[in-house]
């Protein structure tokens, strides 16, 4: 080989090729990155579920406030969805504050997306007859849906989205809903309030998800429609006569905020029970089946080993172990005595549920509970005071005119949950604040102002509820408010029983909490 030759293969060979080579390689490793680029833009962009709702980092749920028409994927809730749109692009700009519905929209469970259903009919319902049937009263309501998560667990997200909505055009003056007595609800019921946001809790009835416990108001601006776990109980006790050497307890270990205080409120009717109380623990998530069908069984062996004089059971818990424990005792080995089952508001949820075996209804058990609303209440032998049936029939002339009018359609209603009915009751108790809040010359309150409403709505300022009185205390918790009693029926629904009262009698006339 010549020199020339040499130097030919040594600079092809050294240092042509490889760098050619490492020129592909970096090229390549270019265009990877590039598509790695692209494809994290792509699915960022894909994140967007609709106008103010995203899907969060790791997370497939569709979390956020929704500003325009949007279901969150629940064909159930399409129709009163899109009645709601309907309503909102009615009104005209300048003249409107905003009211955020906050529930878990993304759930998977048929019992929960129900009842969230009813409550959301019933919130729409209110809307209407507010913009509508209020002699032109300003200002007019905007409704919008907030969705923190199934379980609440993105509850920050929608906070933050929540807050940034108070200074903007949307005039945010209020969250009402929640959902149930959650440590999620909890924190976002804590930090919505910190934040000086209004809150009007529809089905919340933990003792430590209200004010006023030990004279502390930790949630300021906050309301509450339903009556706490402790006066549910009362007002069970009343109507039951419970007595603590004939009943069991039933509970939830470690618990939620509901099952804690609605534990602790049967514990207290309890003192001197000659049984200790029984424990299960379910899953986390507490609409998951988990393993205490199990624990449900052997409880059942527990209550047939109890003296014949015992026929009562109190059971904290939810409306999933709840049917479960219904299920197990259908089983139980001492069918011919008879045993009452007494709960609290969760139990509405197995109303319509098709796991439920009904059949266990039919062998000497009935399972009475709290409810927090029923359609009979104030149909059948109504009392003097705390409610009446003028004010259940506003909403059923609305659920007639939404059949067939304008105001429709909405989906398929269901009453006998209460759900409907406390959701109504809860828009109404917001605008309720937002336009008593209203300075003289003006249409828009100050967001602060409204939650200042709450100790006054009570005597001549009472909300006349379709669920009856509400009239708040000083603490925004409902004094006496009406509590049906709700029996399950084997046929698949509910039968009302009667109503109950936390303090034993319905409310005086003027409805004026004592010191």
């Amino acid at each position: 080989m010549t020199r020339r030759g040499v130097g030919t293969w040594l600079r092809e060979g050294v240092w042509e090729i490889p760098l050619r080579r490492y020129t592909a390689l970096l090229a390549a490793a270019a265009l990877v990155a590039g598509l790695v680029s692209a494809a994290r833009v792509l699915l960022h962009e894909d994140r967007s579920c609709a106008p103010g709702v995203t899907r969060p980092e790791g997370s497939d749920e569709c979390v956020g406030v929704a500003t325009g028409t949007y279901d969150f994927g629940q064909s159930r809730l399409r129709d009163v969805v899109r009645a709601i749109g309907r309503e909102n692009a009615r009104l005209k700009p300048g003249g409107q504050v905003t009211v955020a519905l906050m529930l878990p929209y993304t759930s998977t469970s048929p019992t929960n997306l129900n009842d969230i259903r009813h409550q959301l009919q019933g919130a729409y319902l209110a809307q209407y007859r507010a913009n509508h049937e209020a002699n032109g009263e300003r200002p007019q309501i905007r409704l919008v849906l907030a969705a923190p998560g199934a379980t609440g667990e993105h509850w920050r997200r929608t906070v933050d989205q929540l807050t940034a909505m108070t200074t903007s055009g949307d005039r945010l003056r209020a969250v009402a809903g929640i959902g149930q007595s959650t440590d999620a609800n909890k924190q976002a019921v804590r930090e919505l309030t910190r934040r000086g946001i209004p809150v009007i809790g529809s089905t919340i009835t933990a003792d430590d998800l209200a004010n006023g416990q030990g004279g502390a108001d930790p949630y300021p601006g906050l309301a509450r429609v339903a009556p706490t776990n402790t006066d549910e109980a009362r007002a069970l006790a009343s109507f039951a006569k419970v007595s603590a050497g004939r009943a069991l307890l039933v509970y939830d270990r470690p618990g939620d905020p509901y099952t804690r205080t609605l534990q602790r409120s049967f514990a207290a009717l309890l003192k001197g029970s000659p049984y200790e109380p029984q424990p299960f623990t379910p899953p986390a998530d507490r609409s998951e089946e988990g393993t205490t069908a199990n624990t449900f069984r052997q409880i059942t062996h527990l209550v047939c080993d109890t003296d014949r004089q015992t026929d009562t059971i109190l059971f904290a818990g939810r409306h999933t172990q709840l049917r479960q424990f219904i299920n197990a005792l259908g089983g139980r080995g001492c069918q011919s005595r008879r045993f009452t089952v007494l709960t609290g508001d969760e139990a509405s949820y197995l109303t319509h549920e098709k796991d439920l075996d009904r059949d266990a209804l039919r062998h000497n058990l009935s399972v009475r509970y709290t409810s927090l609303a029923h359609p009979d209440a104030w149909t059948k032998s109504p009392a003097r005071t705390g409610g009446s049936a003028a004010d259940f029939a506003a909403l059923r002339r609305l659920l007639t005119a939404a059949a067939r009018g304008p105001v429709g359609p909405i989906g398929p209603v269901a009453l006998d949950d209460g759900q409907l009915i406390i959701g109504y009751d809860t828009l109404t108790l917001a605008v309720h604040g937002i336009r008593e809040a209203v300075p003289a010359g003006r249409t828009v309150p100050a967001l602060r102002d409204v939650g200042l409403q709450w100790p006054q709505v009570k005597g001549s300022l009472r909300v006349n509820g379709a669920s009856g009185w509400i009239c708040l205390d000083v603490h925004g918790n409902p004094y006496d408010k009406a509590v049906p009693i709700v029996e399950l029926t084997p046929g698949g629904a509910s039968h009302f029983v009667r109503v109950a009262w936390p303090e034993g009698h319905p409310p005086a006339g003027e409805c004026l909490p004592p010191s």
